[in-house]
């Protein structure tokens, strides 16, 4: 595939850009041009970062046609997050500390405990708990999670409770007589064969 560049100063910046992106598809595209300046035939580039042929040639005639300003990545459109990329590690922290004594005694957070956290603390209001869902599984929070243990459990006292209790099921077992059969068969008990 054969381009030229506009500017011959455009190579270095090329460069130059290449080394500096953080960002994978804006890389794949100037590693296309790269490429495709280094003399690369099209399925030869496709093969080689595992993109499409248009991907490619799109890339490639943007390049050609506008230079490297055609190629920038620009801003993403659309609503801003409610919650701030740099407050969300704080609010994935506090959901996973479990309730607090502000939160009223509460033993675990709900999807309306979080989205009250999200109000009081963080400043951040939704509107519906589908938006309070779609945050926490982005943030790889699941909301099902084993049954909680209160805070006021109290695991020795449930320990001496199981020990002193009268185990009234086997006592019970023993006075209870065996049942007749209800279904009117004659064959004595344990006559029929249990490999079923």
């Amino acid at each position: 595939m054969n381009i030229l560049l506009r500017d011959p100063a455009d190579d270095a910046m090329l460069d130059l850009a290449l080394a500096e992106c953080q960002d994978k598809k804006q890389a794949d595209r100037l590693r296309a041009i790269r490429y495709a300046l280094d003399g690369y035939e099209t399925q030869e580039i496709v093969e080689a970062l595992g993109r499409s042929r248009s991907f490619v040639q799109v890339w490639c005639d943007a390049c050609r046609d506008g230079g490297l300003e055609a190629i920038k990545a620009k801003k993403p459109t659309g609503r801003p997050p409610k919650l701030k990329p740099e407050q969300q590690d704080a609010f994935k922290q506090r959901i996973l500390d479990g309730p607090t004594d502000a939160d009223g005694g509460i033993c675990t957070l709900r999807g309306l405990d979080a989205k009250r956290i999200l109000a009081d603390e963080f400043d951040a209001h939704f509107d519906s708990l589908s938006g309070v869902y779609e945050l926490l599984h982005r943030l790889k929070l699941s909301c099902l999670r084993p049954r909680p243990q209160h805070t006021k459990n109290d695991p020795e006292a449930m320990e001496k409770w199981l020990e002193e209790a009268p185990l009234l099921f086997k006592v019970s077992a023993m006075l209870t007589p065996a049942a007749r059969s209800k279904s009117g068969c004659r064959t004595k008990r344990g006559s029929v064969s249990r490999a079923r």
